[in-house]
């Protein structure tokens, strides 16, 4: 949990009823390998802080599994179509690793928010990630397979070391081939 509460104090210093609160209101989980956080078609009820560990974030289209993220220590990884809107999901959450969350509740959720310190926080972390979000799909859209990884290696060297080979191919949406030439070229 301390964790969780030094990457809040990044974005907004709590006062101790706040972080006592955000305390109660998460709820520390673990994972194992290829264990389910959420399913498509199911409503995703929690958002999740992941103190250790690899979660991947994939759609199945016509029988292929697309990895849209790989979430890492540190991140946060939800649904956010069907959390925010409480609708199921069009995706699959999945451990990759043994790995260590808390998770916080759409109900809980809407109780921090009324705690103004929180509420900052929560509106500091949605701009600056719905920020970088947009940069990372109008950046990474239109580079060449060897520029999305040096952008992945250079922006994300922890999910280059953690996730599989064939999840950052899909990623990149090249095959596993592809990617091992430019790991190649470039090592």
């Amino acid at each position: 949990m301390k964790e969780l509460i030094r990457f809040i104090n990044q974005y907004q210093e709590l006062d101790p009823e706040t972080e006592e609160a955000i305390q109660n209101a998460f709820v520390k989980e673990t994972y194992r390998k290829n264990e389910f956080l959420l399913e498509e078609g199911k409503v995703c009820s929690k958002i999740c802080f992941i103190s250790s560990g690899l979660v991947r974030r994939f759609s199945i289209n016509d029988g292929v599994e697309l990895t849209k993220w790989l979430y890492y220590d540190t991140h946060w990884v939800a649904s956010l179509f069907s959390y925010f809107r409480q609708e199921p999901s069009v995706e699959f959450l999945q451990a990759c690793e043994e790995t260590i969350i808390y998770s916080l509740s759409y109900k809980n959720e809407q109780k921090l928010l009324k705690h103004p310190l929180f509420l900052a926080f929560h509106v500091k972390f949605l701009r600056i990630s719905i920020a970088a979000f947009d940069e990372f799909h109008f950046v990474f859209g239109s580079m060449s397979a060897q520029a999305k990884y040096r952008y992945i290696l250079e922006k994300f060297p922890l999910m280059i070391q953690k996730a599989k080979q064939k999840h950052i191919a899909s990623l990149m949406n090249v095959s596993q081939e592809t990617l091992s030439r430019i790991r190649a070229s470039i090592n």
